[in-house]
């Protein structure tokens, strides 16, 4: 039976926070429906201007201090907002609701962007959605400061004790226009780890959940709070053993951190002499330098999405070619595996127009595009080969269903070799091609597919999210969203020797190899590569040098007898603990909280 004193939402930010909960309510101000007078006009459009150039300031405030406290890039988060509100189209059009209308300076900008968020939340466009969280951070501040209610956010604690702040929507102007004295955590309706709001409370140190979908009606302003950052857990009104316990729990954590710097420039290889190949997914290119101080032995996959998202044009074959040449020369010696473009999904391109699916998640995504749309495909295909003799780089193929996937994009790869070398342009006549098994269908055709592909990867996300038939992204079935799953353990099972008995190398790239016990199942289960995040490399690390794979092995074979997703658990915690205190890796639970806080793999 579940805790009522337990909310269960998505961890964006690690740590953990004690204190009071702080609810603001950043609502839209309610606006009137008042008309003005035709010789109000001009002064309703004076007051517009005179708004949004005092909310401009604060943004250009916000994004001083967030480069400050932040960095370069998390500032950039506030270039979108300032473009908007020097937008002469957008301020344009809500001078003209004025004029025409005779409406007030703040009825006219409330109907615009109303209009706006509406259009944009419902397109297909990924970046037009991702947007909304942009227009929302001017919308509120603008109307407040039109219907004269203060635009910036304070927080007040009689004892002076950072407060927990939850909020529907965290914007990244709250999150950074709280002074870090003020604030022990963030909590929030809505958002996931892509949010802006949640790239800077990481950025800032700050511990922050988001997705807790039916959290923000029961949380009362100074209210006790455990909130877990890490694991996407916030524990109300808790008890004083439960506080003395979660601050246990933190100082394990900070000590699990000591620890992994002691593997720095260490080998990855366990006690028994077992070498691992530790790699780094990359998703932007300034993720690359972090890999690069954390010792990644290459890159295990490079998403190129970041490429076309947010653009209005396709990048083109040389621009493409110069990054994938950058990323092989900084991997001098080690594999770069970058992936075709996985878009569809949530990841269509402005440039790319294309009609809303019912489940674009089980539609026209990945592979199937870029080989309906070789007009996409080819420059991609023609930029790897251009930087394949710079470097070990290597083509991977998302949402692999069929062989003859794999076929086509070899033909597509032969032709543009053909091209390249008729053109005179220096450039490799071939590429490695390798599949990514995120399906069941691509798990049970592994060995079929091993035979066509110079590598295997495993995408341990989708193939977890395909297999049970859950949605990765909702908060509601957190817990039941694991790669522990039996069924999910005889398919890695089932790949990992289909790429063994084809002489094929077999990695593992989505995030099941960033959690130890995990990691430990897939070393048991005969995964000698593995790529995880930038900065869960040391974590990795050091845990390969903790463990003794032959272990590993007798807990993969429990594991791949067990009927339940406790059963292995209970498998693999029972090895690690003969290397690893386990109070290092308290990925279980909060100490004190029933099993309804439980953290599945």
């Amino acid at each position: 039976m579940s805790d009522p004193r337990v909310l269960q939402g998505v961890g964006v930010s690690p740590g953990l926070a004690i204190g009071p909960v702080r609810v603001i309510v950043a609502d839209l101000p309610t606006v009137t429906r008042r008309v003005v007078a035709p010789g109000q006009v001009d002064g309703e459009i004076e007051r517009l201007h005179a708004s949004v150039a005092a909310v401009k300031e604060l943004m250009q405030d916000l994004r001083e201090r967030t480069l400050q406290r932040a960095g370069r890039e998390e500032a950039k988060i506030f270039d979108a907002q300032i473009m908007m509100l020097e937008d002469r189209d957008f301020l344009g059009e809500v001078e003209t609701l004025i004029r025409d209308n005779q409406l007030s300076a703040e009825r006219a900008f409330e109907f615009k962007t109303l209009e706006m968020r509406a259009l944009w939340s419902q397109s297909s466009s990924f970046m037009l959605r991702q947007r909304v969280a942009d227009l929302a951070g001017i919308q509120v501040p603008v109307l407040s400061h039109l219907v004269g209610k203060s635009v910036t956010a304070t927080l007040h604690d009689p004892g002076g004790r950072p407060a927990i702040v939850f909020t529907r929507e965290l914007s990244p102007g709250l999150t950074v226009q709280l002074e870090r004295e003020q604030v022990a955590g963030f909590g929030s309706v809505e958002g996931t780890r892509t949010a802006h709001a949640a790239i800077l409370a990481r950025s800032l140190g700050i511990p922050c959940v988001m997705g807790l979908v039916e959290g923000l009606d029961r949380l009362e302003d100074g209210m006790e709070v455990i909130l877990d950052g890490m694991h996407g857990i916030v524990i109300l009104e808790p008890t004083a053993e439960e506080v003395e316990e979660a601050r246990e729990w933190e100082g394990f954590r900070r000590m699990l951190a000591g620890e992994m710097e002691t593997a720095v420039g260490q080998p990855a290889e366990s006690k028994d002499g077992v070498a691992v190949a530790l790699r780094s997914n990359v998703d932007l290119p300034e993720e690359l330098e972090v890999a690069l101080e954390h010792g990644a032995e290459g890159v295990g996959l490079l998403r190129t999405e970041f490429l076309v998202l947010g653009r209005t044009d396709l990048p083109t074959e040389l621009e493409q070619a110069e990054f994938f040449t950058k990323v092989a020369k900084a991997f001098s010696g080690h594999p770069v595996i970058i992936r075709s473009y996985d878009l569809g999904g949530d990841k269509f391109p402005a440039a790319f127009r294309t009609a809303p699916e019912a489940n674009p998640f089980l539609g026209w995504r990945a592979i199937r595009v870029c080989l309906d749309h070789p007009e996409i495909f080819r420059p991609q295909i023609r930029a790897l080969l251009r930087a394949r003799p710079h470097g070990d780089v290597k083509l991977m193929l998302p949402m692999i269903t069929a062989v003859d996937e794999i076929d086509c994009t070899r033909e597509m790869v032969t032709a543009a070799a053909r091209e390249l070398q008729s053109e005179g342009v220096d450039a490799a006549d071939d590429i490695p091609i390798g599949a990514m098994i995120e399906t069941p269908a691509a798990a049970m055709m592994a060995e079929q597919i091993a035979q066509r592909s110079a590598f295997l990867s495993i995408g341990t996300n989708d193939l977890t999210q395909y297999t049970l038939a859950v949605d990765r992204g909702n908060a509601r079935l957190a817990g039941r969203f694991t790669p522990h799953h039996p069924a999910v353990i005889q398919l890695l099972k089932r790949v990992v020797d289909a790429g063994r008995a084809a002489d094929v190398e077999t990695s593992v790239c989505g995030e099941m190899a960033s959690d130890p016990r995990s990691a430990s199942l897939l070393l048991g289960l005969g995964c000698r590569v593995v790529s995880v995040s930038p900065p869960s490399v040391p974590l990795v690390r050091w845990l390969v040098r903790q463990v003794d794979v032959s272990g590993a092995e007798r807990a993969a074979a429990g594991a791949l007898q067990a009927a339940t997703t406790a059963e292995v658990d209970a498998v693999l915690e029972e090895e690690i603990a003969k290397y690893v205190d386990l109070n290092l890796l308290r990925a279980g639970r909060l100490p004190g909280v029933s099993s309804s806080a439980s953290f599945k793999g």
